[in-house]
C-alpha cells in the first residue's frame, strides 16, 4: 500500500529539509499530514512545539489524538546539531543534543505507542550516518544518532507483536537548505561542490526527495516484513575506503 488516504501522519521538523519532503510525499500519496516545530508551518497542519521542553512530545500527541482520534505512523525527524569537541562543548550543549535527538523520540513513541498499536502502524527514525561514523566535533550529534539507531531496533523487539514496525533511515549529505547555505557561504562553493561530489561513489549529494521516498516506503504495507533495519541512504560514502 502506497495510497495513504485516511492515514493520519505525524512529522516532526516538517517544515524544512528532510522532513517536509517526507511531509509531501505523505501528503500527495492521500495522508492527513501534521508536522510538529518551533515555526509555522504553511503547507499543512501544523503543532508549534520545541522538543526541548521535555512535555511537547506528550502534548503533540494529545493533540493529535483530540482532534483527529488516530495516529498511524509517526517520523521522528526533528534534529539539533551543536559542534564541539569533548573538551569545547559545555554540559548543556550535550543535554540539548541528547534531549532533541534522543530523548524526543523516546517521548513520542512511548505516548504513541498505544494508538500506533490500534493503527498497526510504523515508526520511521531519522537517524544519521554519524550514527555510523563521525565527522570531526560532533560528538554529541553521533552519540544522539547512534542512541536513535539502537532505540529503533528496541522498539522493533519490544512492539513487533503488537503490529507496530520501526525502522531508521541514517541519511549521508542531503542538499537541504541549511547544507547549500553553507557551501554558498564558503569561499569557492563550486570547489566544494566538486570535492564532496568526489566522497561519493555516485558523485554527488543526495536530495531531501530521495530520503522521502525511503520513509514513504517503509511506512508502507510493502515493508509488512521490515523492521528493526537502519536504512543508510549515502551515496556509497559509508562503502568508500580512502587514499592511503
Amino acid at each position: 500500500m502506497t495510497d495513504f488516504k485516511d492515514k493520519v501522519i505525524l512529522v516532526t521538523g516538517g517544515r524544512s529539509g528532510i522532513g517536509a519532503a517526507c511531509a509531501k510525499a505523505f501528503h500527495d500519496a492521500g495522508a492527513k499530514v501534521i508536522t510538529a516545530q518551533r515555526q509555522d508551518d504553511e503547507n499543512y497542519e501544523c503543532i508549534k512545539s520545541d522538543f526541548l521542553n521535555e512535555e511537547a512530545p506528550q502534548q503533540v500527541i494529545d493533540h493529535i489524538i483530540n482532534k483527529h482520534g488516530q495516529l498511524d505512523v509517526l517520523v521522528n525527524n526533528a534534529g539539533l546539531m551543536l559542534e564541539g569537541t569533548v573538551l569545547e562543548a559545555s554540559p548543556e550543549d550535550w543535554a540539548k543534543t541528547i534531549l532533541v535527538n534522543l530523548t524526543a523520540p523516546f517521548l513520542l513513541t512511548k505516548y504513541a505507542m498505544p494508538h500506533l498499536i490500534k493503527a498497526s502502524g510504523s515508526i520511521i527514525n531519522i537517524g544519521s550516518i554519524e550514527g555510523l561514523g563521525s565527522n570531526p566535533r560532533h560528538p554529541a550529534y553521533c552519540a544522539s544518532k547512534a542512541g536513535l539507531h539502537g532505540l529503533t531496533r528496541a522498539i522493533a523487539v519490544d512492539h513487533g507483536s503488537d503490529g507496530v514496525r520501526c525502522n531508521a533511515v541514517a541519511p549521508g549529505w542531503i542538499d537541504t537548505d541549511l547544507n547549500i547555505a553553507f557551501i554558498e557561504s564558503l569561499g569557492d562553493p563550486e570547489e566544494f561542490r566538486e570535492q564532496i561530489g568526489r566522497v561519493h561513489p555516485v558523485g554527488r549529494t543526495g536530495k531531501p526527495e530521495e530520503i522521502a521516498s525511503l520513509v514513504k516506503w517503509l511506512a508502507s504495507s510493502e515493508a509488512s516484513f521490515v523492521t528493526g533495519q537502519v536504512w543508510t541512504v549515502d551515496g556509497g560514502r559509508m562503502s568508500k575506503l580512502s587514499l592511503p
